[in-house]
Parts: C-alpha cells; structure tokens; sequence
C-alpha cells in the first residue's frame, strides 16, 4: 500500500524483453538505494517486487499484465521513472491510500501551463467513469491528485509547481500516457452497488 506521495525520480537503465515480460532496471539515486530483494516499490504508480540489487540500479520482472495495463512497457533507457516506498504502519497518510495496481491508461489530451503551475486534461476508459468524481481522488503515474472537473471520459487535475518539480508530470506533454489508478473507496462502492442491484433483479416479485 502507498499514499501517492513520490519521493523522488529514478531514470532507467535497461529495458529487455525477456519471453512473455521484461526486466526493468532502474537507477533509483538517493531515493532508496540498497532495497533488499523482494522488497516492493512502487514505479510510476506500478507496485512492483525488487528481484536484482546493486547498489543503485534495481531489477524488476514486468509481466504480459503489467506490458499491457500500464506505460512501463514503452520505457527506454534515460527515461525518469517516480518512486516510493510502501506505507508502513503507523505512517501518516498524507496523499490517499494507493495499493499499486494500476486500472488503465490515460492520455494526456491538453495542458494549460499558468506560469508555475498547470492544469492538465486526461482522457480515460469509459468503464471508469463512475470511479472518478470532482474532487475525489486518482493517481496519475502514482501521483497522489485531487480532481477538479469530471466530463464524460475526461477529467482535470491542478498541477502545483512542487508536483511538477520532482514528478514526471511535468514533463508529459499532449498525447502521453500515464498510469491511472482510481480511488480505491470508489471500486468496493461500485461493486457493492452491482452486487445489490443483481440481487434485486434476481429476487421474485
């Protein structure tokens, strides 16, 4: 589980296809250099499982769900990745809670630049509508964001200078993707309400 909170930029290595999935290596800097293996990190809002360690440069497996489900797969050495560590116990949540598990990807369809700051337009999966609602929350390459305006199969977050500082938001520009994460509270809420209204249907009148 995380907040949303990145910590820090890493910059990729290597990229190689290995089979059905890949192995990313990531030079992490300053951020969390030394994780043990086995230990998870969350890569652009992808929750990930450390399997190869030297000193800076982690390894990470990438399987068929991840290549398809997120924009890890279009990596290429030099990119800028986020990263940050789970939420242990007893850790403040200051973004929102974030498991990792990245629903789809959304593409960046108009960017408003205001001097310092940004407001940025994001098209999305239709299915996900009814996750994402102004002023809930999402995660945009494990960015933790508040959502200001919500429009059929597209929404807009406010970008402060500091998120576009030390975050790869500030370099996406019209057509990229990123990764999206809705609010975990939305999805339990939903498949509640589809629960009900099957059993409803189903019941004799």
């Amino acid at each position: 589980m995380f907040t949303g909170l990145v910590e820090g930029m890493g910059t990729v290595e290597k990229f190689s296809r290995q089979g059905p999935g890949a192995r990313l290596t990531v030079n992490v800097g300053s951020v969390c250099p030394g994780l043990p293996l086995g230990s998870s990190l969350a890569v652009n809002g992808c929750c990930l499982t450390v399997v190869e360690q030297q000193g800076k440069l982690l390894g990470f497996d990438l399987g068929p769900e991840t290549l398809q489900r997120t924009n890890l797969g279009r990596l290429s050495p030099g990119d800028r990745v986020n990263l940050e560590r789970p939420l242990r116990m007893g850790d403040p949540v200051g973004g929102h809670l974030v498991t990792g598990h990245v629903d789809a990807l959304a593409e960046v369809v108009q960017r408003q630049d205001q001097q310092q700051w940004s407001v940025c337009w994001f098209a999305f999966p239709p299915q996900l509508q009814a996750h994402i609602v102004p002023k809930g929350c999402v995660a945009l390459d494990g960015v933790s964001l508040t959502v200001v305006e919500v429009r059929p199969g597209r929404f807009s977050v406010m970008l402060i200078p500091h998120t576009l500082a030390i975050t790869t938001l500030g370099l996406r520009q019209v057509g990229d993707v990123v990764n999206l994460e809705t609010d975990l509270l939305a999805k339990y809420v939903q498949a509640q309400l589809s629960v009900l209204t099957q059993s409803t249907a189903r019941a004799p009148s």
